[in-house]
């Protein structure tokens, strides 16, 4: 498929779903890159907070900061760390949109909408049992168990998009294409995924 042809392709995700193994098939059989943990490195050159800091918000925002970033927010001298790192986000998404390539998370497909940029997004989804699971693989969730991180990753992703997309991350109106990664493979959503491609380029 020509490169040049292929739109940005931003994929938005429940936690343990498979985003960023959706993004790794699509970028090695478009030979396209995919960012993901990338972002992390780019927003803090792009913003000037440490890493531990971007790492602790990024994509991460409970209801009661934003409770907290809404009443304060009318105070003219607030910003919150929250809104600075998007905007550092920001940034990065546009810039990296300059090229194809696919982008995991942090409203991409929102912020480039807006810019009036090609965007082909997906969602993914499975089944809390089966994500519970893929948690316990992971092991990304410390001393928490595994479900209540589920929970709290989904809840957190979920306030930061209506947060900056300003909209519902469940919202299948959102995306072009959703997926239960629980009973379609990854393989078979990246044939999908390419098949709609080429179809659109044709």
């Amino acid at each position: 498929m020509d490169k040049k042809k292929i739109p940005i392709i931003t994929i938005n995700r429940e936690y343990g779903a498979g985003g960023r193994s959706l993004a790794d098939v699509l970028s090695e059989r478009l030979q396209i890159p995919y960012y993901d943990q990338d972002f992390v490195t780019k927003t803090v050159e792009e913003s000037g907070f440490d890493k531990e800091d971007v790492e602790r918000e990024d994509e991460e925002m409970s209801r009661s900061s934003q409770i907290l970033d809404s009443f304060l927010g009318g105070i003219v001298s607030y910003s919150s760390s929250h809104d600075k790192i998007f905007e550092a986000e920001k940034k990065v998404v546009l810039q990296l949109a300059e090229n194809p390539c696919i982008m995991v998370g942090r409203c991409a497909n929102s912020i480039l909408k807006e810019a009036g940029i090609d965007v082909f997004s997906i969602y993914l989804h499975s089944p809390v049992e089966n994500r519970i699971a893929r948690a316990e693989e992971l092991k990304e969730n410390g001393d928490i168990k595994a479900d209540k991180f589920v929970e709290t990753r989904d809840e957190q992703r979920r306030t930061f998009y209506k947060q900056y997309a300003g909209s519902d991350i469940f919202d299948a109106t959102n995306y072009n294409i959703c997926f239960d990664t629980g009973r379609i493979s990854i393989s078979r959503c990246a044939d999908i995924v390419i098949g709609l491609l080429q179809d659109l380029g044709d």
